[in-house]
């Protein structure tokens, strides 16, 4: 065992030498507590609008249905524009503060990025925890959002460059997993602090956020920027350095000038967004935008944001909905450590793909529970049908948590080129927390109109996804970032004519019709699984 963590095998192609050391998992782990907060977030919100207290200052409306839901009926309690407003205005402004992390991401740095993000994180912290009106509240909300919109653009691509090729998947999960970490958190801090008499105990749920808040903080100030992000900004010699440290080993140099020859590459490129837009970068974009979009409607969020208010209104009570909503969030944990060491073996598509019919029949059960048993006006579940839903909740958690969860910010960090992977990492989380504002504040009036049909919604979209990762998500697993145009989209039997501008259509017509006949080379969407 060489000193200082234990050798990479690279896989067939791959010519760098990589070990596995210790400075690129501190390095990791510290960066991807920005995770730590956005789980926490996404958390807390269910949990704190479901606590009487938090309802009757801020919510009175909410408040005087759910101790006499009336004529509004279980499903309809919590249908309030200005309570999903507080769980959606973080992403709203996340969203916008992207493009600004975009600029930063590329200008400044990933690491000053992320300490930018934790920044925002603390002072939105404060004014949540120490809020007396509505207006001060959607104000802590909005910099927290600035603080995702930060984190979430920089993290991922700092973790995809400084990880050795062989364990990138898994490294980049590390930020997928403190998501979790972080979901489990809030839902345990929710459950203590609901017991908590006075009127205060949602304020101690919203200032908690403020642990790992300061975590990624003081994270930024002590990891490494990435070598690709000094290369980028002509620091060389200290890129050149900071390589050979993350690296273990002297012989850094192939890997070390193919990052200067994909920096120069990038260099030329004086408009990267409109470059995204260009034909060989069609696959990429187009890609990383339906995997967001998709993400989302699977109807995780509307899940985790709500799982003590979805459980509550299914006739849980109130304690029993947020020791519920702590089941799913151990479960979201457990199975996102299963991705971790599935990722860069079994590969992406098999995760995608097996989750795609785990996360359907596990909707369809649930909307056939619902739709029997819980009515407008009906009393609680009957015991063993209501530990069926959190079976089945979890069911559909777990198979989330290893696929569409931490892959739907793999994929997209490892695919773009170097010359429009910040754009392209804008665009990722942009549309991720466009589609995600979406459905945090149009939720809990879907679950009123739909009613169980909301299952049915999300199953469908669930079919959808799958067919596209069938046929148009290839396998990226262990391809260095910089080899992905030549053996990964020039392979594939449809994204393949969008990497040469001179592409022939009538070579296109007839590679198509040679396809269909079985006579083609290259890539077959089956061939994988």
């Amino acid at each position: 065992m060489p000193a200082g963590g234990f050798s990479s095998v690279p896989p067939a192609g791959v010519e760098f030498e990589a070990k596995i050391t210790p400075v690129v998992i501190v390095s990791c782990v510290m960066a991807a507590t920005g995770g730590l907060i956005f789980g926490y977030d996404i958390g807390v919100s269910g949990g704190v609008t479901a606590m009487p207290d938090f309802q009757k200052k801020f919510f009175p409306v909410v408040y005087h249905r759910t101790i006499n839901p009336g004529t509004e009926g279980n499903y309809c309690k919590y249908d309030n524009q200005g309570l999903q407003l507080f769980t959606s205005s973080l992403y709203l402004a996340g969203l916008t503060a992207t493009f600004f992390a975009s600029y930063t991401t590329r200008v400044l740095g990933r690491r000053l990025t992320m300490l930018i993000g934790g920044l925002f994180f603390i002072v939105g912290v404060v004014l949540n925890g120490a809020a007396q009106n509505l207006a001060m509240l959607i104000i802590g909300r909005i910099l927290l959002g600035c603080g995702v919109g930060f984190a979430n653009q920089a993290v991922p691509l700092f973790l995809s460059e400084i990880a050795p090729t062989r364990i990138r998947g898994g490294l980049n999960i590390l930020f997928q997993l403190n998501v979790t970490i972080g979901i489990l958190f809030a839902n345990l801090v929710n459950y203590g602090t609901a017991k908590i008499k006075g009127g205060w105990g949602w304020r101690l749920s919203l200032g908690l956020a403020g642990i790992p808040a300061l975590l990624l903080t003081s994270g930024a100030l002590l990891v490494v920027d990435s070598p690709t992000s000094l290369i980028e900004r002509g620091r060389l010699e200290q890129g050149k350095a900071v390589l050979r440290k993350i690296r273990g080993t002297d012989n850094i140099e192939p890997e070390f000038l193919e990052l200067v020859e994909a920096s120069r590459l990038a260099k030329q490129v004086k408009h990267p967004f409109r470059d995204l837009l260009q034909r060989r970068n069609r696959p990429q974009l187009v890609i990383a935008v339906a995997l967001q979009i998709f993400q989302q409607c699977t109807g995780i969020n509307a899940i985790m944001f709500y799982a003590p208010v979805l459980f509550d209104t299914l006739g849980f009570g109130n304690d029993a909905a947020l020791y519920s909503a702590v089941i799913t969030g151990a479960v979201n944990v457990l199975s996102t450590v299963v991705s971790i060491y599935s990722v860069d073996k079994v590969g992406r598509r098999v995760l995608l793909l097996e989750a795609g019919v785990q996360m359907f029949f596990s909707q369809v059960i649930i909307a056939i529970i619902l739709g029997l048993k819980v009515k407008d006006h009906s009393d609680d579940l009957h015991k063993g049908f209501a530990i069926l839903v959190v079976v089945m909740v979890c069911t559909f958690v777990s198979a989330f948590a290893w696929s569409w969860g931490p892959l739907g910010w793999l994929i997209p960090s490892e695919t773009f080129p170097l010359e429009t992977r910040s754009a392209g990492q804008s665009v990722t989380v942009c549309v991720n927390l466009l589609f995600t504002f979406i459905i945090a504040q149009a939720f809990l009036s879907m679950l009123c109109h739909f009613k169980f049909g909301i299952f049915l919604f999300f199953s469908g979209w669930v079919v959808v996804m799958s067919i596209f990762t069938l046929f148009l998500i290839p396998e990226t697993k262990n391809v260095p970032i910089e080899e992905m145009a030549e053996r990964v989209w020039k392979q594939h039997w449809f994204w393949r004519r969008f990497m040469d501008d001179e592409y022939d259509e009538a070579t296109a017509a007839k590679g198509d019709f040679a396809e269909k006949n079985g006579h083609a080379k290259g890539y077959d969407p089956t061939s994988q699984l």
